[in-house]
């Protein structure tokens, strides 16, 4: 499939208001700065990426070339360095994450790799990579392991620390919540296919492939259509509430009806036509100078390796 390469994008461009309001409120409530330079001074990032190393498979274009091509044209479109890509075992549902502030990190399970299309792929990787092109990593993960860290403050204070560290949490979970929203737009930049990122929603939402029929799908986008028409009151607070009662929760028609509504204002299509960009394809010229950088990666690994080896032993 032919794809734009959208040169110069910036992350700003296609960034959700909920994304913009949220972070904006994190960033000044009393205690997050300090509990974020406290968290990385215990080396959360390097724990997280050993955690990686150790349990999971780490994907290149020699053993699972299609997902991992799929995260080479999601990074080649957006134009972000291409982060490393690890697969984990199954769960039952599509599962997606990125970790690592220095050095991020791609993990998907087996679901993904198993349910997805190779267009669909790259929607998903789009999505994941949105995290490290705006540049968020640190809260994205920051919001990734509060619940542990709420339930050490909760230990360590008698409960009463755990209070302020419930706050947190909701912001935390919040500011992911409309994250996400951002992130839908960039994975449809990604693919450029509006059919595809309905058919990967749904398959998100919990969908495997043998039940995406024509009228399953149409009844879906009524489904959206109609959340959309709701006069909510207060939608901003109510999905602060739900984001976090309900934060494993797909939120699927939620996601769907905020993505389709940026692409019906036209605003994809703007983004989408901006005069600098270029057409790209992929190429075996391409995938030869992968495999270069894939060598390299690895002989950089074992060096990395050695260093989290001995600070885990260490910590």
């Amino acid at each position: 499939m032919t794809r734009k390469v959208l040169t110069g994008l910036k992350s700003d461009v296609y960034e959700h208001p909920f994304d913009r309001k949220a972070l904006a409120s994190l960033e000044k409530m009393p205690g997050v700065p300090l509990l974020m330079k406290k968290v990385n001074e215990y080396g959360i990032d390097r724990l997280l990426r050993l955690r990686c190393l150790g349990a999971d498979f780490r994907v290149t274009s020699k053993n699972f070339p299609v997902l991992h091509l799929s995260l080479v044209e999601a990074c080649r479109v957006l134009e972000t360095p291409l982060p490393e890509l690890y697969l984990c075992r199954g769960t039952g549902h599509i599962r997606t994450i990125t970790i690592g502030v220095e050095n991020p990190i791609v993990n998907v399970n087996l679901e993904t790799y198993e349910w997805l299309s190779p267009e669909e792929l790259v929607y998903v990787m789009g999505h994941e990579i949105a995290h490290i092109k705006s540049q968020h990593m640190l809260y994205h993960q920051m919001a990734l392991v509060m619940p542990t860290i709420k339930g050490l403050i909760n230990s360590a204070t008698l409960g009463l620390g755990g209070l302020a560290a419930s706050g947190m949490e909701v912001a935390f979970w919040n500011w992911l919540m409309m994250a996400r929203f951002t992130s839908d737009r960039a994975g449809l930049l990604a693919c450029q296919d509006v059919n595809i990122a309905v058919t990967t929603l749904m398959k998100l939402g919990g969908l495997p492939n043998e039940h995406l029929t024509p009228v399953v799908k149409t009844e879906f986008l009524n489904q959206v259509e109609e959340f959309t028409s709701k006069d909510l009151d207060n939608p901003d607070k109510l999905m602060k509430l739900l984001s976090f009662s309900e934060s494993n929760s797909s939120w699927i028609i939620l996601r769907a009806a905020e993505l389709l509504k940026w692409v019906n204002s036209g605003e994809y299509e703007a983004v989408k036509s901006q005069p600098n960009l270029k057409i790209s394809e992929i190429n075996q010229s391409d995938t030869d100078d992968q495999l270069e950088k894939e060598d390299q990666l690895e002989k950089e690994d074992k060096a990395e390796n050695e260093k989290d080896w001995n600070f885990l032993t260490n910590w």
